[in-house]
């Protein structure tokens, strides 16, 4: 965990598929954020719109944007790719201030390695509070559970592909 967060939660599972192929299905931002582009109950049945750069989040400083509404609220995030290593390493971070309802300002990012003849992957993300008041409350009861459904999910969808 970076010491420029407070929290740290992540996931880790066995994919049956070559480091280079789960890299490439994990590198595709929209594939890999599904979740958020889906009414689920713990995004309350809102779904957010992800646009990227030209270079689709696949380079350093690349740039992924996250955009829908939740409950009648606005919430936004922009991303920046900080390490592109494939097969192995990708991590992104928020640029700015997010205007999310759970977490603050993060980094994500996942890592494979092969072991015994699968992929293991593991995605965490590092991250803070909203800092606004109803942000930092809300952020205390369930951001933690948001945290684990994110990574959770990010593990899972690979897994039920191949």
């Amino acid at each position: 965990m970076s010491p420029r967060f407070q929290f740290h939660r992540e996931a880790t599972a066995g994919i049956a598929a070559s480091p280079q192929d789960l890299f490439a299905f994990l590198d595709d931002h929209r594939r890999l954020a599904a979740h958020m582009e889906k009414p689920s109950l713990m995004m309350a049945g809102a779904i957010m719109k992800i646009t990227t750069d030209s270079q689709q989040g696949q380079a350093v400083g690349s740039w992924i944007r996250m955009e829908g509404r939740v409950l009648g609220i606005a919430l936004s995030v922009e991303e920046v790719v900080r390490d592109y290593k494939p097969p192995v390493l990708k991590t992104w971070e928020t640029r700015g201030e997010p205007h999310l309802l759970l977490i603050g300002p993060y980094r994500m990012g996942f890592e494979l390695a092969p072991r015994e003849g699968k992929t293991q992957l593991r995605v965490w993300i590092d991250y803070n509070l909203p800092s606004g008041l109803p942000g930092r409350w809300l952020g205390r009861l369930l951001g933690t559970v948001y945290a684990d459904w994110c990574v959770t999910r990010m593990v899972r969808d690979p897994a039920n592909v191949f």
